[in-house]
């Protein structure tokens, strides 16, 4: 993240295999280092955002310096907007019937998550 001007945050479970993947394909995608990234486990980064530990846990969380926090898979097209190769993918998450699918798809993936990668280690 550049110095100079503070970013959203993505919290995510770093304990996760499937997470971390997710998790390396955004800082690909984020060129401008305009996200700042750390993993629920690390206390001391996310306390300050005032989120309970089971949410946390539950799903990832984009957190606005401005205090908007969008959870799961409602973070998937905010994330989008913040990367400059990737912004033409968000609209169609407005699409109609489009999150209501996506909510489901990730709360299914969420669940199942850490037997859907198997021989990821956690970093």
């Amino acid at each position: 993240m550049r110095a100079d001007t503070p970013g959203p945050t993505l919290i995510y479970d770093g304990e996760c295999g499937l997470c971390n993947q997710a998790v390396d394909l955004l800082r690909r995608w984020d060129r401008e280092q305009v996200l700042r990234i750390v993993p629920f486990q690390d206390e001391a980064a996310v306390a300050r955002f005032g989120i309970a530990l089971p949410a946390l846990a539950a799903a990832m969380h984009l957190v606005f310096p401005d205090g908007r926090v969008y959870a799961g898979a409602d973070a998937a097209p905010e994330l989008l907007r913040l990367l400059p190769g990737k912004r033409w993918l968000a609209p169609w998450f407005r699409v109609p019937g489009v999150m209501p699918l996506a909510r489901r798809a990730y709360a299914w993936i969420a669940a199942r998550r850490r037997c859907l990668v198997r021989g990821v280690p956690p970093r």
